[in-house]
């Protein structure tokens, strides 16, 4: 059954409409949002902006996570984008067409560039997806990839499924029928090209990174690794994110009460995280400046698969008494003043299908006495020992509710639990990835384009590129991929609830609330833009 473009846009986008986050406003922006604008601005002025020390080096293939996800989306050009209201729109692409549910047929836009002068064509997308999808170059955003035929993820296998038809034109075989979602992903930065040059020297790459987005780097030295790295105005670029200003510089902080306190002395423009300790305080101080919204946010804890008491049956049971063991109304309301909102489900309630009545999703209660019943049968299987503790980076703002959760275990089991500091994010991350953490950490996700399956498959299918617990289920993965393949949004929405009713009984990470979006800019900022996943729309932003 051949699908059509009006299809594509009711499976996967938001159910919200025009949900962009905006700041207070008075004129409208190109994509539709409500902007707040001074109607116009100086072009050549450097937009200071918070951020955190990318994981890894610069490749798209290989980034999976927020920090090097803003420069990413700000140096490179897919063949697509999500405006500020989820909606994917052509950026590279002259067209996508979904020919049938397998297979797909992309035209590139003729004269598009990379900063190097290298011209922009087929080839740059098919070596860039063949390069992130072989085994031995380890990239973590390798599963993107798996639904093109030839892929394989126990062996180095060229994507068979990716054909080019000439200079500006390539096909795409999937090896399941999902080409109306999988289309939907193009957006992703997993997805972007790459220069010829980048295959001289991946690692090299990476650190000096040629793109062909709305920015480039500054200089050679433009990443000033731990500090901040340094963006201007590409002006080769011609897709729909103009650049309105002259450049960006994305500001490492090691904390978010440094950015917030930058904010207000005018040394930073936009933010996008309010300190906790400012939750109580920072729409009155910064008026009509302040951004308090929901957004595509879902924040967890995730215990490693093989942890010490936390296999089997015992650790299944130790997992439901954690869960209930914790205060989510309580923490949300104490700790961040009302900007979270208590999990019911594993994604967010900005996505459409979402739901609070997903059976199972009674774990996320707060049930001391059945905590207590269920440790103390655990405690008949093994009896437990240590400490348990949760780690989070420093960096982040996460102190505060860690110390929180890891009470509320504690004063309901009678156990010693603690937080564990990190000093940053990539640290963290880090030990993560390479599976040396030997405690619970905590995770989240905020999405990468506006559907369920990104929330669900990414994190929790078998060998997926984020799932840390190195979780795996069938049954959870067969009813994932028969929601991608339904053509109707009601059954793809049924079947991923009945993949949730799987998360639920095996809590392969612990929910515990959905984030609003926290931030604000500065005097004579103008064109602040939120976008549907929480970042701002950084090419419209101008002041002066």
């Amino acid at each position: 059954m051949k699908r059509t473009k009006i299809a594509l846009s009711g499976l996967a986008l938001l159910a919200v409409g025009a949900m962009a986050l905006t700041a207070c406003s008075s004129g409208s922006g190109g994509n539709g949002e409500k902007t707040q604008s001074n109607g116009g601005g100086d072009a050549s002025a450097i937009i200071r902006v918070n951020g955190s020390e990318p994981q890894n080096p610069l490749l798209p293939s290989d980034t999976n996570e927020v920090g090097g996800g803003k420069i990413l989306d700000s140096i490179f050009a897919g063949l697509a984008y999500y405006d500020g209201n989820g909606k994917l729109v052509n950026d590279m692409a002259e067209s996508i067409k979904v020919d049938d549910p397998t297979d797909l047929t992309i035209t590139i836009k003729k004269g598009e560039k990379f900063t190097n002068g290298q011209e922009l064509t087929a080839d740059s997308f098919i070596k860039a997806w063949q390069y992130g999808a072989l085994l031995s170059n380890k990239m973590l955003s390798q599963s993107w990839f798996a639904d093109i035929e030839g892929f394989s993820d126990a062996k180095d296998s060229p994507l068979t499924g990716l054909k080019k038809v000439d200079d500006y034109t390539f096909t795409v075989k999937l090896n399941a029928p999902v080409a109306t979602d999988w289309s939907q992903r193009l957006g992703y930065s997993a997805f972007y090209p790459l220069p010829d040059v980048a295959f001289d020297d991946m690692k090299s790459f990476g650190e000096h990174p040629i793109g062909n987005g709305p920015y480039k780097l500054q200089s050679d030295s433009a990443w000033q690794h731990d500090v901040q790295i340094d963006l201007v105005k590409n002006d080769q670029y011609t897709g729909g994110r103009q650049a309105k200003n002259g450049g960006l510089t994305i500001v490492f902080y090691t904390t978010q009460d440094a950015a917030y306190a930058d904010l207000q002395g005018g040394n930073v423009d936009v933010i996008d995280a309010i300190p906790p300790s400012a939750f109580g305080t920072f729409e009155q101080t910064l008026g009509d400046r302040a951004v308090n919204q929901p957004a595509a946010i879902f924040q967890s804890f995730t215990i490693p698969g093989n942890a010490a008491h936390f296999t089997g049956e015992e650790g299944q049971l130790r997992k439901e008494a954690i869960s209930m063991a914790i205060n989510r109304e309580q923490i949300t309301q104490k700790i961040f003043n009302g900007t979270r909102t208590p999990a019911s489900d594993f994604t967010s309630p900005v996505i459409n299908g979402w739901s609070d009545k997903i059976p199972g999703s009674e774990v996320l209660k707060y049930n001391p006495e059945e905590a207590k019943k269920l440790w103390a049968q655990a405690d008949g299987i093994s009896k437990w020992s240590g400490t348990f503790q949760i780690a989070y980076n420093a960096d982040g703002g996460h102190k505060e509710w860690v110390d929180a959760v890891t009470n509320s275990i504690k004063n309901t089991l009678g156990i010693d639990a603690s937080g564990k500091s990190y000093v940053d994010f990539a640290t963290l991350r880090n030990d993560v990835t390479k599976r040396t953490i030997k405690t619970a950490f905590r995770t989240g996700w905020q999405a990468d384009y506006p559907g369920q399956y990104n929330f669900l498959q990414p994190l929790y299918g078998t060998g997926a590129s984020s799932n840390d617990s190195d979780y795996s289920n069938k049954d959870f993965d067969k009813l994932i991929a028969e929601g991608a393949a339904a053509s109707d949004p009601a059954a793809a929405t049924a079947d991923y609830q009945k993949a949730q009713e799987i998360l639920f009984k095996d809590l392969p990470a612990i929910p515990l609330w959905y984030s609003n979006l926290t931030g604000g800019y500065a005097d004579g900022v103008h064109n602040v833009t939120y976008g549907w996943n929480s970042v701002p729309l950084y090419y419209e932003i101008t002041k002066g």
